[in-house]
Protein backbone atom coordinates (compact mmCIF):
# COMPACT_ATOMS: atom_id res chain seq x y z
CA UNK A 1 0.00 0.00 0.00
CA UNK A 2 1.03 3.59 -0.07
CA UNK A 3 0.75 5.66 2.71
CA UNK A 4 1.86 9.28 3.55
CA UNK A 5 2.04 11.64 7.07
CA UNK A 6 2.01 15.25 7.82
CA UNK A 7 2.02 17.41 10.72
CA UNK A 8 0.66 21.62 10.28
CA UNK A 9 0.83 23.58 13.49
CA UNK A 10 -1.97 25.19 14.58
CA UNK A 11 -0.57 26.99 17.65
CA UNK A 12 -2.04 30.60 18.68
CA UNK A 13 -0.55 33.12 20.31
CA UNK A 14 -1.62 33.57 23.90
CA UNK A 15 -4.56 35.82 24.83
CA UNK A 16 -6.85 33.18 23.38
CA UNK A 17 -10.43 32.34 25.65
CA UNK A 18 -9.51 28.20 26.07
CA UNK A 19 -12.68 25.73 26.13
CA UNK A 20 -13.63 22.54 28.18
CA UNK A 21 -14.04 23.97 31.28
CA UNK A 22 -16.85 26.19 32.56
CA UNK A 23 -14.99 27.40 35.67
CA UNK A 24 -11.67 29.03 33.15
CA UNK A 25 -12.64 32.51 32.24
CA UNK A 26 -9.36 33.84 31.93
CA UNK A 27 -7.49 33.64 28.45
CA UNK A 28 -4.68 31.55 27.56
CA UNK A 29 -1.21 33.20 28.71
CA UNK A 30 0.68 30.68 26.08
CA UNK A 31 1.89 27.32 25.08
CA UNK A 32 3.26 24.38 27.05
CA UNK A 33 3.76 22.31 23.69
CA UNK A 34 2.57 23.03 20.09
CA UNK A 35 -1.36 22.52 19.24
CA UNK A 36 -0.97 20.41 15.86
CA UNK A 37 -3.06 19.21 12.75
CA UNK A 38 -1.34 15.70 11.91
CA UNK A 39 -2.92 13.60 8.56
CA UNK A 40 -2.22 10.06 8.11
CA UNK A 41 -3.12 8.86 4.40
CA UNK A 42 -3.28 5.44 3.02
CA UNK A 43 -4.59 5.18 -0.43
CA UNK A 44 -7.13 7.31 -1.13
CA UNK A 45 -8.14 7.21 2.32
CA UNK A 46 -7.03 10.08 4.87
CA UNK A 47 -7.28 10.27 8.98
CA UNK A 48 -6.39 13.73 10.65
CA UNK A 49 -6.41 14.06 14.27
CA UNK A 50 -6.65 18.49 15.73
CA UNK A 51 -5.72 18.91 19.36
CA UNK A 52 -8.46 20.79 20.19
CA UNK A 53 -11.48 20.31 22.55
CA UNK A 54 -14.10 19.33 19.88
CA UNK A 55 -14.82 20.45 16.10
CA UNK A 56 -18.30 21.58 14.39
CA UNK A 57 -19.69 19.58 11.42
CA UNK A 58 -20.07 22.35 9.50
CA UNK A 59 -16.12 23.11 9.49
CA UNK A 60 -15.59 18.86 8.65
CA UNK A 61 -17.91 18.83 5.85
CA UNK A 62 -15.93 22.44 4.33
CA UNK A 63 -12.64 20.19 4.64
CA UNK A 64 -13.77 17.71 2.89
CA UNK A 65 -14.80 19.37 0.26
CA UNK A 66 -11.75 21.65 0.08
CA UNK A 67 -9.52 18.05 -0.58
CA UNK A 68 -9.13 15.84 -3.67
CA UNK A 69 -10.43 12.99 -1.57
CA UNK A 70 -14.09 11.39 -2.20
CA UNK A 71 -16.30 12.61 1.03
CA UNK A 72 -16.68 9.23 2.62
CA UNK A 73 -13.16 9.03 2.61
CA UNK A 74 -12.28 11.57 4.95
CA UNK A 75 -12.36 11.41 8.86
CA UNK A 76 -11.45 14.45 10.66
CA UNK A 77 -11.40 13.79 14.63
CA UNK A 78 -10.09 15.89 17.69
CA UNK A 79 -8.17 14.72 20.24
CA UNK A 80 -10.52 16.61 22.92
CA UNK A 81 -7.56 18.13 24.69
CA UNK A 82 -9.37 20.88 26.83
CA UNK A 83 -6.05 22.85 26.92
CA UNK A 84 -6.80 24.72 23.35
CA UNK A 85 -8.68 27.51 22.47
CA UNK A 86 -12.54 27.33 21.37
CA UNK A 87 -12.57 25.48 18.27
CA UNK A 88 -16.61 25.88 17.40
CA UNK A 89 -18.81 28.32 16.60
CA UNK A 90 -21.90 28.06 18.97
CA UNK A 91 -20.46 25.05 21.46
CA UNK A 92 -18.21 25.46 24.50
CA UNK A 93 -17.48 28.92 24.35
CA UNK A 94 -18.46 32.28 23.38
CA UNK A 95 -16.87 34.39 20.64
CA UNK A 96 -14.13 31.67 18.91
CA UNK A 97 -11.47 33.53 17.17
CA UNK A 98 -11.88 33.43 13.66
CA UNK A 99 -8.38 33.26 12.65
CA UNK A 100 -7.86 30.31 15.08
CA UNK A 101 -11.07 28.74 13.13
CA UNK A 102 -9.04 29.51 10.17
CA UNK A 103 -6.18 27.60 11.49
CA UNK A 104 -7.86 24.88 12.20
CA UNK A 105 -9.45 24.42 8.78
CA UNK A 106 -6.91 25.14 6.54
CA UNK A 107 -4.63 23.39 8.48
CA UNK A 108 -6.30 19.91 7.92
CA UNK A 109 -6.63 20.98 4.58
CA UNK A 110 -2.38 21.35 4.12
CA UNK A 111 -2.35 18.47 6.27
CA UNK A 112 -3.97 16.46 3.79
CA UNK A 113 -2.39 17.96 0.87
CA UNK A 114 1.14 17.40 2.42
CA UNK A 115 0.33 13.76 3.15
CA UNK A 116 -0.53 13.26 -0.28
CA UNK A 117 2.39 14.72 -1.53
CA UNK A 118 4.32 12.57 0.54
CA UNK A 119 2.75 9.26 -0.36
CA UNK A 120 5.57 6.19 -0.48
CA UNK A 121 5.38 2.40 -0.58
CA UNK A 122 4.16 1.29 3.04
CA UNK A 123 4.55 -1.86 4.67
CA UNK A 124 1.94 -1.83 7.52
CA UNK A 125 1.85 -3.83 10.64
CA UNK A 126 -0.45 -4.05 13.25
CA UNK A 127 -0.52 -4.79 16.64
CA UNK A 128 -2.36 -4.29 20.69
CA UNK A 129 -0.37 -3.02 23.41
CA UNK A 130 -1.11 -3.85 26.80
CA UNK A 131 -3.43 -2.27 29.00
CA UNK A 132 -1.28 0.69 30.84
CA UNK A 133 -3.75 0.91 33.42
CA UNK A 134 -4.34 4.84 33.15
CA UNK A 135 -7.94 5.10 32.58
CA UNK A 136 -10.94 4.95 35.18
CA UNK A 137 -14.53 5.09 34.53
CA UNK A 138 -15.36 8.73 36.53
CA UNK A 139 -19.11 7.62 36.76
CA UNK A 140 -18.73 4.07 37.91
CA UNK A 141 -16.20 2.60 40.61
CA UNK A 142 -16.71 -0.69 38.61
CA UNK A 143 -18.17 0.62 35.18
CA UNK A 144 -16.63 0.04 31.87
CA UNK A 145 -13.57 0.53 30.27
CA UNK A 146 -12.31 0.18 26.73
CA UNK A 147 -8.64 -1.42 28.06
CA UNK A 148 -7.01 -1.64 24.00
CA UNK A 149 -4.67 0.01 22.58
CA UNK A 150 -4.19 -0.74 19.01
CA UNK A 151 -0.81 0.39 16.79
CA UNK A 152 -0.38 0.85 13.30
CA UNK A 153 3.36 0.88 12.11
CA UNK A 154 4.32 1.75 8.88
CA UNK A 155 7.71 1.42 6.95
CA UNK A 156 8.78 2.70 4.01
CA UNK A 157 10.77 0.38 1.21
CA UNK A 158 14.50 0.73 3.53
CA UNK A 159 12.19 -0.46 6.56
CA UNK A 160 12.27 2.86 8.73
CA UNK A 161 9.39 3.78 10.58
CA UNK A 162 8.26 7.00 8.89
CA UNK A 163 4.46 6.56 11.11
CA UNK A 164 2.85 5.26 13.99
CA UNK A 165 -0.82 5.48 14.60
CA UNK A 166 -2.10 4.98 18.16
CA UNK A 167 -5.42 5.10 20.00
CA UNK A 168 -6.45 4.87 23.32
CA UNK A 169 -9.60 5.44 25.35
CA UNK A 170 -8.94 8.27 27.88
CA UNK A 171 -10.13 12.02 28.77
CA UNK A 172 -7.22 14.60 27.79
CA UNK A 173 -7.77 16.45 30.89
CA UNK A 174 -5.33 16.04 33.01
CA UNK A 175 -5.06 18.91 33.69
CA UNK A 176 -7.27 21.18 35.21
CA UNK A 177 -9.17 24.84 35.02
CA UNK A 178 -6.20 26.64 36.70
CA UNK A 179 -3.90 25.42 33.55
CA UNK A 180 -3.96 28.39 31.21
CA UNK A 181 -1.33 27.25 28.92
CA UNK A 182 -2.01 25.79 25.65
CA UNK A 183 -1.37 21.70 25.47
CA UNK A 184 -2.60 18.07 24.05
CA UNK A 185 -2.52 17.14 27.32
CA UNK A 186 -0.87 13.43 28.10
CA UNK A 187 -1.36 13.02 24.33
CA UNK A 188 1.48 15.49 23.57
CA UNK A 189 3.88 12.82 25.96
CA UNK A 190 2.02 10.17 24.20
CA UNK A 191 3.62 11.20 20.84
CA UNK A 192 6.46 12.22 22.48
CA UNK A 193 7.61 8.69 23.17
CA UNK A 194 7.05 7.09 20.11
CA UNK A 195 8.38 10.06 17.97
CA UNK A 196 11.70 9.48 20.30
CA UNK A 197 11.70 5.59 19.95
CA UNK A 198 11.53 6.20 15.83
CA UNK A 199 13.82 9.08 15.10
CA UNK A 200 12.09 11.28 11.92
CA UNK A 201 8.47 9.52 12.51
CA UNK A 202 5.30 11.09 13.26
CA UNK A 203 3.05 9.65 16.16
CA UNK A 204 -1.10 9.92 15.34
CA UNK A 205 -3.05 9.21 18.14
CA UNK A 206 -6.73 9.22 18.18
CA UNK A 207 -8.60 9.40 20.92
CA UNK A 208 -11.23 6.59 21.59
CA UNK A 209 -14.43 6.05 23.47
CA UNK A 210 -14.11 7.89 26.74
CA UNK A 211 -17.07 9.94 27.78
CA UNK A 212 -17.22 8.67 31.05
CA UNK A 213 -13.66 7.59 31.47
CA UNK A 214 -10.64 10.08 32.68
CA UNK A 215 -7.64 9.72 34.75
CA UNK A 216 -9.41 9.12 38.06
CA UNK A 217 -12.04 12.12 38.82
CA UNK A 218 -15.58 13.26 38.37
CA UNK A 219 -16.63 15.87 35.97
CA UNK A 220 -17.57 18.31 38.67
CA UNK A 221 -14.36 18.44 40.03
CA UNK A 222 -13.32 20.71 37.47
CA UNK A 223 -15.56 23.30 38.62
CA UNK A 224 -13.06 25.05 40.36
CA UNK A 225 -9.81 27.11 39.67
CA UNK A 226 -8.03 25.65 42.35
CA UNK A 227 -4.91 24.09 41.89
CA UNK A 228 -4.60 20.28 42.11
CA UNK A 229 -0.90 18.55 42.66
CA UNK A 230 -2.56 15.43 40.76
CA UNK A 231 -3.37 17.17 37.85
CA UNK A 232 -0.45 18.60 36.55
CA UNK A 233 1.79 18.61 33.67
CA UNK A 234 4.32 16.14 35.55
CA UNK A 235 1.02 13.98 36.26
CA UNK A 236 0.61 14.02 32.11
CA UNK A 237 3.72 13.23 30.77
CA UNK A 238 3.89 10.04 33.50
CA UNK A 239 0.90 8.86 32.42
CA UNK A 240 1.56 9.60 28.73
CA UNK A 241 5.16 7.91 28.92
CA UNK A 242 3.17 4.86 30.57
CA UNK A 243 0.41 4.41 27.55
CA UNK A 244 3.44 5.59 25.07
CA UNK A 245 5.73 2.91 26.34
CA UNK A 246 2.84 0.26 26.15
CA UNK A 247 2.31 1.18 22.45
CA UNK A 248 6.12 0.57 22.10
CA UNK A 249 5.91 -3.12 23.44
CA UNK A 250 3.05 -3.70 20.89
CA UNK A 251 3.18 -6.79 19.03
CA UNK A 252 3.21 -6.48 15.41
CA UNK A 253 1.09 -8.93 12.82
CA UNK A 254 1.83 -7.43 8.52
CA UNK A 255 -1.44 -6.20 7.35
CA UNK A 256 -2.65 -7.22 3.91
CA UNK A 257 -2.81 -4.80 0.68
CA UNK A 258 -6.92 -3.48 0.43
CA UNK A 259 -8.08 -0.08 1.42
CA UNK A 260 -11.93 0.96 1.27
CA UNK A 261 -14.00 3.83 2.89
CA UNK A 262 -17.97 3.54 3.92
CA UNK A 263 -19.90 5.94 5.81
CA UNK A 264 -23.47 6.40 6.72
CA UNK A 265 -25.56 10.14 8.02
CA UNK A 266 -27.63 9.32 11.08
CA UNK A 267 -30.71 11.24 12.24
CA UNK A 268 -30.33 11.39 16.29
CA UNK A 269 -33.14 12.62 18.21
CA UNK A 270 -32.60 15.15 21.22
CA UNK A 271 -34.92 15.45 24.16
CA UNK A 272 -34.94 17.75 27.34
CA UNK A 273 -34.66 15.80 30.63
CA UNK A 274 -35.17 19.11 32.33
CA UNK A 275 -38.77 19.08 34.40
CA UNK A 276 -40.14 22.74 34.34
CA UNK A 277 -39.94 25.13 31.41
CA UNK A 278 -36.61 26.87 30.57
CA UNK A 279 -37.61 30.11 31.37
CA UNK A 280 -38.80 29.26 35.21
CA UNK A 281 -35.31 27.33 35.34
CA UNK A 282 -33.65 30.85 33.80
CA UNK A 283 -35.68 32.98 36.65
CA UNK A 284 -34.52 30.31 39.30
CA UNK A 285 -30.95 30.14 38.13
CA UNK A 286 -31.09 34.17 37.91
CA UNK A 287 -31.62 34.30 41.20
CA UNK A 288 -29.45 31.83 42.27
CA UNK A 289 -26.67 33.80 40.96
CA UNK A 290 -27.34 37.03 43.13
CA UNK A 291 -25.35 34.44 46.06
CA UNK A 292 -23.48 32.41 43.96
CA UNK A 293 -19.49 32.29 44.21
CA UNK A 294 -17.65 33.48 40.92
CA UNK A 295 -17.20 29.62 39.40
CA UNK A 296 -21.15 28.97 40.46
CA UNK A 297 -21.88 32.18 38.63
CA UNK A 298 -20.05 31.37 35.71
CA UNK A 299 -21.90 28.09 35.73
CA UNK A 300 -25.15 29.42 36.13
CA UNK A 301 -24.41 32.19 33.41
CA UNK A 302 -23.95 29.42 30.59
CA UNK A 303 -27.22 27.73 31.66
CA UNK A 304 -29.18 31.49 31.50
CA UNK A 305 -27.80 31.85 28.18
CA UNK A 306 -28.72 28.16 27.12
CA UNK A 307 -32.23 28.36 28.53
CA UNK A 308 -32.72 32.05 26.71
CA UNK A 309 -31.47 30.90 23.49
CA UNK A 310 -33.95 27.78 23.58
CA UNK A 311 -36.46 28.85 25.48
CA UNK A 312 -38.90 29.16 22.72
CA UNK A 313 -37.25 25.84 20.63
CA UNK A 314 -37.66 22.37 20.47
CA UNK A 315 -34.91 20.34 21.26
CA UNK A 316 -35.36 18.89 17.62
CA UNK A 317 -32.54 16.69 16.17
CA UNK A 318 -29.39 16.32 14.90
CA UNK A 319 -27.65 14.29 12.02
CA UNK A 320 -24.25 12.73 12.72
CA UNK A 321 -21.92 10.62 10.42
CA UNK A 322 -20.19 7.15 11.39
CA UNK A 323 -17.05 6.18 9.06
CA UNK A 324 -15.68 3.17 8.70
CA UNK A 325 -11.95 2.55 7.16
CA UNK A 326 -11.04 -0.64 6.31
CA UNK A 327 -7.17 -0.20 5.81
CA UNK A 328 -5.55 -3.80 4.91
CA UNK A 329 -8.44 -5.71 7.24
CA UNK A 330 -7.76 -3.36 10.21
CA UNK A 331 -11.01 -1.63 11.02
CA UNK A 332 -11.11 2.22 11.80
CA UNK A 333 -14.58 3.21 13.15
CA UNK A 334 -15.41 6.77 13.41
CA UNK A 335 -17.85 7.81 15.91
CA UNK A 336 -18.98 11.16 15.85
CA UNK A 337 -19.49 13.22 19.99
CA UNK A 338 -18.37 12.00 23.31
CA UNK A 339 -19.32 8.18 23.19
CA UNK A 340 -19.47 6.00 26.78
CA UNK A 341 -17.31 3.19 26.70
CA UNK A 342 -20.19 0.90 26.99
CA UNK A 343 -20.38 1.88 23.28
CA UNK A 344 -16.89 1.12 22.33
CA UNK A 345 -16.98 -1.91 23.52
CA UNK A 346 -20.44 -3.02 21.81
CA UNK A 347 -18.90 -2.12 18.38
CA UNK A 348 -15.39 -3.91 19.42
CA UNK A 349 -17.27 -7.14 20.56
CA UNK A 350 -18.49 -7.06 16.93
CA UNK A 351 -15.06 -6.91 15.80
CA UNK A 352 -13.59 -9.54 17.65
CA UNK A 353 -9.88 -9.82 19.17
CA UNK A 354 -8.24 -7.66 15.76
CA UNK A 355 -6.59 -4.80 16.07
CA UNK A 356 -9.42 -2.32 15.54
CA UNK A 357 -9.77 1.58 16.13
CA UNK A 358 -12.74 2.75 17.79
CA UNK A 359 -12.56 6.42 17.81
CA UNK A 360 -14.56 9.23 18.64
CA UNK A 361 -14.78 12.97 18.50
CA UNK A 362 -14.75 12.53 14.76
CA UNK A 363 -17.21 13.98 12.19
CA UNK A 364 -18.31 16.43 14.57
CA UNK A 365 -18.60 16.98 18.49
CA UNK A 366 -22.33 17.88 19.57
CA UNK A 367 -21.39 16.39 23.00
CA UNK A 368 -22.12 13.39 24.80
CA UNK A 369 -24.30 10.79 23.57
CA UNK A 370 -24.88 8.12 26.69
CA UNK A 371 -25.85 4.84 26.09
CA UNK A 372 -29.52 4.11 27.35
CA UNK A 373 -28.27 2.74 30.83
CA UNK A 374 -26.76 5.93 31.63
CA UNK A 375 -29.65 7.93 31.77
CA UNK A 376 -31.36 6.27 35.12
CA UNK A 377 -28.14 7.48 36.66
CA UNK A 378 -28.11 11.11 35.66
CA UNK A 379 -25.28 13.63 36.08
CA UNK A 380 -23.58 15.73 34.43
CA UNK A 381 -23.04 14.14 31.28
CA UNK A 382 -26.63 13.21 30.89
CA UNK A 383 -28.24 15.74 32.68
CA UNK A 384 -26.12 19.26 32.23
CA UNK A 385 -23.40 18.87 29.43
CA UNK A 386 -25.64 20.02 26.86
CA UNK A 387 -26.41 23.77 28.67
CA UNK A 388 -22.43 24.08 28.39
CA UNK A 389 -21.73 22.51 24.75
CA UNK A 390 -24.56 24.74 23.38
CA UNK A 391 -26.80 21.90 22.18
CA UNK A 392 -30.80 22.42 22.97
CA UNK A 393 -31.29 19.06 24.52
CA UNK A 394 -29.44 16.02 25.28
CA UNK A 395 -29.19 13.09 23.04
CA UNK A 396 -32.70 11.22 23.54
CA UNK A 397 -32.27 7.45 25.10
CA UNK A 398 -31.01 5.06 21.91
CA UNK A 399 -28.71 7.64 20.40
CA UNK A 400 -25.67 6.09 21.19
CA UNK A 401 -27.28 2.36 20.07
CA UNK A 402 -28.08 3.73 16.60
CA UNK A 403 -24.61 5.13 16.50
CA UNK A 404 -23.21 1.89 17.20
CA UNK A 405 -25.61 -0.02 14.96
CA UNK A 406 -24.67 1.77 11.94
CA UNK A 407 -20.95 1.10 12.49
CA UNK A 408 -21.91 -2.60 13.42
CA UNK A 409 -23.62 -2.13 9.64
CA UNK A 410 -21.23 -0.27 8.06
CA UNK A 411 -18.56 -2.99 9.47
CA UNK A 412 -20.34 -6.16 8.20
CA UNK A 413 -20.65 -4.36 4.45
CA UNK A 414 -16.82 -4.45 4.86
CA UNK A 415 -16.00 -8.29 6.00
CA UNK A 416 -14.97 -6.46 9.13
CA UNK A 417 -17.18 -7.99 11.69
CA UNK A 418 -16.40 -11.53 13.50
Amino acid sequence: MKAGVAVVDITPPPGLLMSGFAARTEPSVGAHDPLTVRALVVGDTALVTVDVVGLHEEMLARIRARTELPDANVVVAAIHTHGAPISQVGRLGDAPDPAFLRAIEDGCVAAIAEARANVRAATISAGMGADPDVARNRRHADGPLDRALPVLRFRDAAGQVFAVLVSYACHPVVLAADNRLLTADYVHYVREAVEAAHPGAVAVFATGCCGDVNTGHSAHASWTLAANAARSFDTAERLGRRIGAAALAAGEAPVAPGVAALAADIVLRLTRLEQEPLPVLAGRWRAERDDADPVRRTVLDAWIGWADRYSKAPAGSWTGRVSVFDWGGVPIVALPGEIFAETGLLIREAIGDRPAFIISYANGTPGYIPPASEFRHGGYEVDEAHRFIGMPGTFAPGSAESLAGAAQALLGIAGLNR
